[in-house]
């Protein structure tokens, strides 16, 4: 239990804002070491205490938005799901030991099966409950780390499996070899190097984009006191040194505009305005009602008037944007989930928008950490992604910057330029290689006006990343089942042997068996 909690916290100081990455695998391979020879129990009790240690320290942020009751609820919740998928490894190592005893099967293929289980298990935090929160992912720690670039032919999702095939690799070379035999090393340190010169795979550049974007740092988060209209002026302050300057795109934040541009004339009459300016079309976002429900919708505002492109947020955020089965939750804590006023409807419209001829994709916030809306956007066609967020209710926590990890691991996964533009900071230009181009820091109002990179071309990760993630998931649950039923059976001819034995009295005993 102190080594899992130990694990725990240099998994969190892995992430931004410390930001070793190094320790993400001194902690996986602690981490395994503490499941091998648990039982049930066991691995129940390591799981919670490395799962409570990493989540509490590494969402401490959730106490300033909502408070201590919904951050242990959440991290407590995401250890109990880290415990269920400790024991499943825990077994895995006992039924491995018994069914593949064979030296280069305990060095192959256990390490992978463990890599396999180890992966399932952040797929499924990712999906499930109520959209999941894939937040955490170990893939997500590696944006300042050498390894990065593999995410552009394996995904996070595949960079998180190899992160953790190298880990037991190496666990399973000091426990069957012991140190005593180079050769039994092969695995990991192929592995290892073959991880670490992967180069990044290329997509082609398509030009260039002249993008404005700005960071108005209004009075923006949920519980800040502000008037109609504040957060909308806080934004247009901040663009108009940027009126003149020649732009294909003007970007705001999420949340920039406070109130339905759709369903006021003014704050219509106002972009038009702005938009005239500017001599640009304006990517901004704002709450919208259509059809009786509410979405979180980034709106593409031109000259021409009408309709403008939209994309709703397709995750909106659980206890967060929208409280799900409120009933449920209200008769649990009624004070807490009547201050969640929102009530926002997943959106179904893709990532993905048109300024001219060039393809935009988009994700708004913590969408950013869902693949589907990334891939999506990606092979619609963008040739750069745009990301609006608002870290308000966040400032002075590691949100701003794990976010922040999360966009530079989506440009090298994907190929692509990133727009990382946030109400508060900090906010980016980010390049293809996942290195800031320009960036404005936290905190402070402000706006640049940015020649961007535009690629084309996709990555091998966005054109297998949805396979992938199938063949891991249904790949480790087939292993794990194979496991347990190769270990049941060999259990019960084991024990057949030992009652053919008992009632045999010719056979000889097992003294005399060794002997032999």
């Amino acid at each position: 239990m102190p080594v899992a909690v130990l694990s725990g916290f240099l998994l969190d100081l892995a992430y931004p804002s410390v930001g070793l990455w190094p320790l993400a695998f001194l902690s996986v391979v602690l981490t395994l070491a503490t499941l091998v020879g648990r039982s049930v129990g066991g691995a129940l009790i390591v799981g919670v205490s490395y799962g409570a240690a990493f989540m509490l320290t590494h969402l401490m942020w959730v106490v300033q938005f909502l408070g201590p009751v919904p951050w242990m609820a959440l991290g407590l919740f995401e250890a109990a799901l880290i415990a269920a998928g400790s024991v499943l490894i825990a077994l895995v190592y006992r039924w491995s030991g018994l069914v593949l005893p064979g030296r280069w099967a305990q060095l192959l293929v256990v390490p992978m099966v463990v890599a396999a289980t180890w992966l399932l298990r952040e797929i499924v935090m990712g999906v499930w409950p109520y959209t999941g929160f894939p937040w955490a992912r170990l893939g997500m720690s590696q944006a300042d780390g050498p390894f990065a670039e593999v995410a552009s032919w394996a995904g996070v999702t595949g960079l998180s499996f190899l992160m953790v095939l190298l880990c037991a690799a190496t666990l399973q070379y000091v426990r069957v070899a012991r140190f005593k035999d180079p050769r039994a090393a092969l695995p990991a340190a192929l592995l290892g190097i073959a991880m670490l010169l992967l180069p990044r795979f290329p997509t082609t550049p398509s030009g260039e984009m002249q993008i404005g974007w700005v960071q108005g740092n209004g009075p923006s988060a949920y519980f800040d006191e502000r008037e109609p209209g504040d957060i909308f002026a806080a934004q247009a302050a901040a663009t108009r040194p940027l009126l003149g300057q020649g732009m294909d795109l003007l970007v705001w934040p999420e949340g920039g505009v406070d109130s339905d541009p759709l369903a006021s004339r003014n704050t219509a009459a106002a972009l038009d305005e702005l938009v005239r300016a500017a001599g640009a079309p304006l990517l901004i976002n704002a709450a919208t009602s259509r059809d009786g429900a509410t979405y979180n919708t980034s709106l593409l505002w031109t000259e021409v008037g009408g309709v403008p492109q939209l994309h709703d947020k397709a995750n909106p955020v659980p206890f967060g944007e929208y409280v799900p089965d409120r009933w449920f939750y209200q008769l649990i804590a009624p004070e807490l989930v009547s201050l969640i006023q929102r009530e926002y409807t997943p959106g179904s419209n893709p990532p993905y928008m048109m300024v001219g001829e060039r393809g935009i994709g988009l994700a708004i916030c913590f969408d950013v950490i869902y693949d589907d809306v990334i891939w999506q956007g990606a092979q619609l066609g963008a040739e750069i992604f745009v990301f609006q967020t608002n870290n308000a209710d966040f400032r002075g926590t590691d949100e701003n910057l794990q976010q922040l990890a999360f966009a530079r691991m989506r440009a090298i996964e994907t190929g692509r330029s990133v727009v990382n533009v946030s109400t508060t900071g900090t906010s980016q230009v980010i390049g293809a290689d996942g290195r800031f181009l320009e960036a404005l820091q936290s905190g402070q109002a402000g706006a640049r006006v940015s020649l961007v990179p535009l690629h084309t071309g996709l990555t091998p990760a966005v054109v297998i990343g949805p396979w992938l993630t199938l063949a891991l998931s249904l790949g480790a649950l087939a292993a794990v089942i194979a496991l347990a039923v190769a270990y049941r059976r060999r259990g019960v001819r084991s024990a057949d042997r030992f009652e053919r034995a008992a009632l045999d009295p010719d056979q000889p005993s097992l003294s005399e068996r060794r002997s032999r």
